[in-house]
């Protein structure tokens, strides 16, 4: 007779852990935020990818990645590196915006896309996810 215990099943680890949605979603909301146009202006559009938008989507493929590795520390890392980087240079973005506005005297004109506005959700997302990480035990 065959012994039960020996032939059970080794318990695999899970890949996915707490955040991995929310670093999925926020990731992919700085990705296609960043091939989107981030600033509108009467003469057309400027695309996020011929700036700093290559940046948030460097940075987007770091959370997407984390999302998929089950170590909490790791992910944690993956969620709120990210997240603050594309804060900053969507604000940065932002801050450029209203200074040329000012300079050149056309409120309105420049307007911010919605590449930058999606950047900026999947940065709030992102940091979210990552405080909500670190406040799990």
């Amino acid at each position: 007779m065959a012994d039960t215990a020996s032939t059970a099943v080794p318990a695999r680890r899970r890949i996915l852990h707490a955040g991995s949605i929310g670093m999925i979603v926020g990731g992919l909301l700085a990705l296609v935020g960043s091939l989107l146009p981030w600033v509108i202006t009467p003469f057309g559009s400027l695309s996020g990818v011929a700036g700093p938008g290559l940046w948030t989507l460097s940075v987007a493929f770091l959370a997407i990645a984390g999302a998929l590795l089950p170590y909490r520390r790791v992910a944690i890392a993956h969620s709120l590196i990210p997240g603050l980087v594309v804060a900053v240079i969507v604000g940065w973005q932002v801050a450029r915006l209203i200074s040329l506005s000012a300079s050149t005297g056309s409120w309105g004109q420049l307007m911010p896309g919605i590449g930058l506005v999606m950047a900026a959700g999947g940065a709030v997302v992102l940091i979210r996810t990552g405080m909500r990480l670190i406040s799990l035990r």
